[in-house]
């Protein structure tokens, strides 16, 4: 039995609520309590093998799990069917790369500007006809809440 217990530190790095929800998507149902487990365990750096160890199952049987469910997923979800998975870090590249890790992008701190964390949660580029388009989901924290912008000083465009 899977439990929501063991590789917890996934979500501390991860969005994993948004990264579930899309994988079920790219699947046509929603993941299995054990397709999480061992999402959880790729994305917290466990490879198949530790990840068999530590769940005292097959090494053969959880990679063989692996190839059939969650790298096809993941494959579909990021738009590399045709692409041959040549190790278990390319799952976590790809879904790093596709804006599904959680990191700060950085900080910015002057005497003009509110000190804000920004933090990119999830980016998709698509290309339709001959536009490029950029959909960014973006989370701005403020340290005070005296340092939080007035909706009014925002433009529809996001421009302050």
């Amino acid at each position: 039995m899977a439990s929501t217990e063991q590789f917890t530190q996934a979500a501390n790095d991860w969005d994993l609520e948004t990264l579930y929800a899309d994988l079920a998507s790219a699947k046509g149902k929603r993941l299995t309590p054990v397709e999480k487990l061992h999402l959880r365990a790729l994305l917290s750096g466990y490879s198949p093998t530790e990840l068999a160890e530590k769940l005292n199952k097959s090494v053969k049987g959880v990679g063989v799990d692996l190839c059939n469910t969650l790298y096809q997923y993941v494959k579909n979800l990021v738009g590399k069917s045709d692409e041959k998975i040549e190790n278990w870090r390319n799952i976590y590249e790809w879904l790093e790369e596709a804006g599904y890790k959680t990191q700060s992008s950085g900080e910015y701190e002057s005497n003009d500007c509110l000190p804000l964390e920004f933090l990119i949660k999830r980016a998709n580029i698509t290309i339709d006809k001959h536009k490029v388009i950029v959909d960014i989901n973006l989370r701005i924290v403020a340290s005070k809440a005296s340092e939080i912008l007035k909706v009014e000083e925002i433009d529809t465009n996001g421009k302050v």
